[in-house]
Parts: C-alpha cells; structure tokens; sequence
C-alpha cells in the first residue's frame, strides 16, 4: 500500500498541534520563572531529599550544603545548586570482577 501525501496531512496536523502546545507550556513556564531554578525553604529541601529538618540544619551549621540565609533563620536552598552539590557526593559503582582483581593483588 502506498501513501499519498494528502493521506500523511491528518498526521502532519497533529504533529504540528503537540508541537505547538509542548512550546506553549515552555514558553509560559520561562515567563512565569520556572525554568527549572526553584529555590527551597527547609521544608522544601526536606522533602525534595527526603530528610529531617535536623539534617538540613546540621549540614549547614558544619557548612556541608550550599546554602543562602536570607535572616537569622530563614534558610533558602537553590534546586539547582542541591544537585550539582549531589552529584559530588556520587560514589561511582564498581565492577564486581574489579574489586575482586585489587583483592588478589
């Protein structure tokens, strides 16, 4: 069976509508400022790491975590900045075979 390119326009259609609405959403999320640079409170880092209160604010009294202190106690957190200060703290997997080659050595 082959194809007219009239029988391709229905789906040249709608191609262009999910395009255009994907565009529309980044668009108005730019405007609105969220471009993916949210900033935390405590609560707000809690659950995005999945943690206690008391480990946030012990990681930023030992100044483990980058942070920003707008008062006295109010502390804010940049998404953004939590990640990359995540990606630090990766330890890389190791080959099962690896670790069993520096013990033999």
């Amino acid at each position: 069976m082959k194809l007219e390119p009239e029988d391709l326009q229905p789906f040249k259609e709608l191609f262009r509508d999910a395009i255009r609405e994907e565009l529309s959403a980044g668009l108005q999320n730019l405007a609105l400022g969220r471009s993916g640079d949210t900033v935390f409170d405590v609560p707000g880092l809690c659950d995005y790491l999945h943690v206690t209160p008391k480990w946030v604010h012990e990681r930023t009294h030992l100044k483990e975590i980058p942070f920003y202190k707008i008062s006295n106690k109010q502390l804010r957190f940049r998404k953004r900045e939590i990640d990359k200060w995540l990606d630090s703290l990766r330890t890389p997997a190791s080959h099962p075979l690896s670790s069993r080659l520096k013990i033999m050595r």
